[in-house]
C-alpha cells in the first residue's frame, strides 16, 4: 500500500491533542497544537456568528446589503429569506471546526487536519473574494451595491481575510513540514 494511503491507529481513549504531529521546523508539536486549538476556535467563533446573524437575523443581515432607499421593495423580503442559506452554511463549518477541536481522534493525522484547515481558508477566501469586486466599484467611483469599506461589512471583510490567511498558513504549515 502507498505510504500516501497508510492509516495510523490511534489509542482512542488516550488521544486529545496533535502531539502525534510531525514536528515542524522551528516549532514544537505543543506550538502546534496550540495553534491547530486557536484557528479552530477563531474558526468556531466566525462561521457561528455568520450563523446567528445570516441565519436568525436575516433582516438585519439584508439591511448590510439592501440601501435604505430599495427596502420598500417586496423584494427584500426575498433577499432577507434568501441570506438565510448563508447562515445554514455558516453553522456547518462552525459545528465541523467544533468537531475538529473536541474530536481529536477523529483525525489524527497532520495532512487530514490540514485539508480541512484548506477548506476553511477556502470558505473565508470566497466570502472575502465575493466582496471584492463592490468594494473596488466604489473605489473606482462607481456605486457599490453595498458598503463593504464601512461599518460592520468592514470587520466582515477584513475577517475574513484574516481567517483565510490563517488557516491558509495553517494548511500549509501541516501539510509541507
Amino acid at each position: 500500500m502507498p505510504a500516501r494511503f497508510k492509516v495510523n491507529f490511534v489509542d482512542l481513549e488516550n488521544y486529545n491533542d496533535l502531539s502525534a504531529l510531525p514536528p515542524c521546523k522551528n516549532m514544537s508539536p505543543t506550538s502546534l497544537s496550540l495553534a491547530v486549538d486557536l484557528v479552530l476556535v477563531l474558526n468556531i467563533l466566525w462561521f457561528g456568528a455568520g450563523a446567528m446573524y445570516f441565519g436568525l437575523k436575516s433582516t438585519s443581515a439584508t439591511k448590510l446589503l439592501v440601501s435604505r432607499e430599495a427596502r420598500q421593495s417586496p423584494l427584500f423580503s426575498t433577499v432577507a429569506a434568501s441570506v438565510r442559506f448563508l447562515g445554514g452554511m455558516n453553522l456547518a463549518f462552525a459545528v465541523l471546526a467544533g468537531m475538529l477541536l473536541f474530536n481529536r481522534a477523529l483525525f489524527p493525522e497532520a495532512m487530514q487536519v490540514a485539508v480541512f484547515t484548506a477548506v476553511f481558508a477556502l470558505a473565508h477566501g470566497t466570502q472575502f473574494a465575493a466582496n471584492v469586486p463592490v468594494a473596488l466599484s466604489r473605489s473606482n467611483g462607481g456605486k457599490s451595491l453595498w458598503p463593504v469599506l464601512s461599518g460592520l461589512m468592514l470587520l466582515i471583510f477584513v475577517v475574513d481575510f484574516a481567517l483565510m490567511a490563517a488557516n491558509g498558513a495553517l494548511a500549509a504549515l501541516l501539510a509541507f513540514t
